[in-house]
């Protein structure tokens, strides 16, 4: 079933598989601030982690990767995509011996590609200012390289709308960790309880419900090629425009 099949429950409501920690109605008077993925949230940008693998592969003389295997991949960071590519074309007591090197062609690929077959979703600009006109400080969080976030997010005309923006490489654990979650919302000066979570993969939901903030789920996104309905979310919304209009209720 593709993204824009699946259905789309409004937020508050129960989904399959959800076991939700708290009522999203009942916080929106309290959040001050907006936790937002990038890749799969604001901009789709498989085309440029597609074209960078397989610059990659074709350095190392490996088979290269299509879209379906791919997606299986990407949202934990640029080391763990680089890894599950290589366990998956050499044996496991290879992978290490050249996963540096691996990276390394990877990274030099992506800085030449970044943003080049990327493309903003929709009403994602939008979404973001309808959440600044509300008063809301936003944070981009992303498991991506942070001097990539910057790069795409300029180039694609959504930096101006952050207040801050935090990477894979800016504190000593990514997500699903809560630990980017936690420091963004102390960057912002607010407290996790102040705070929504929008994201479209189970990595987004997992740092959020253990930092103790709420959390949306897009259902455009990667979410590792699982369907979005499985993740633990407080709801789903349709775009990050619907999200504002829900706080602004």
């Amino acid at each position: 079933m593709s993204a824009s099949e699946r259905p789309t429950a409004r937020i508050g409501e129960e989904t399959p598989g959800h076991a939700r920690t708290a009522d999203p109605a009942a916080r929106r008077a309290e959040i001050r601030g907006v936790i937002i993925d990038l890749d799969g949230t604001m901009v789709d940008t498989a085309g440029d982690f597609h074209a960078a693998l397989n610059r990659m592969l074709a350095d190392l003389e490996l088979p290269s990767i299509d879209s379906d295997e791919l997606l299986r991949y990407i949202g934990k960071g640029s080391e763990h995509l680089v890894r599950s590519v290589l366990s998956a074309r050499l044996p496991a007591d290879h992978v290490e011996a050249r996963f540096a090197t691996a990276l390394d062609r990877y990274q030099h690929a992506y800085a030449q590609v970044n943003g080049m077959h990327a493309s903003v979703y929709t009403h994602v600009a939008e979404g973001l200012a309808a959440l600044r006109d509300a008063g809301l400080k936003l944070a981009c969080v992303t498991n991506k390289p942070h001097r990539f976030a910057v790069a795409l997010l300029t180039q694609v005309g959504l930096h101006a709308y952050f207040d801050a923006v935090f990477g894979g490489d800016s504190f000593a654990r990514k997500k699903p960790d809560p630990l980017p979650m936690l420091k963004a919302s102390e960057a912002l000066g607010l407290a996790p309880a102040q705070m929504l979570a929008i994201g479209d993969s189970e990595n987004d939901a997992l740092a959020a419900r253990a930092a103790g903030i709420a959390v949306l789920t897009v259902p455009y996104g990667y979410n590792h090629g699982q369907p979005v309905q499985s993740i633990d979310s407080d709801g789903i919304v349709g775009t990050l425009l619907e999200a504002a209009r829900w706080l602004h209720q």
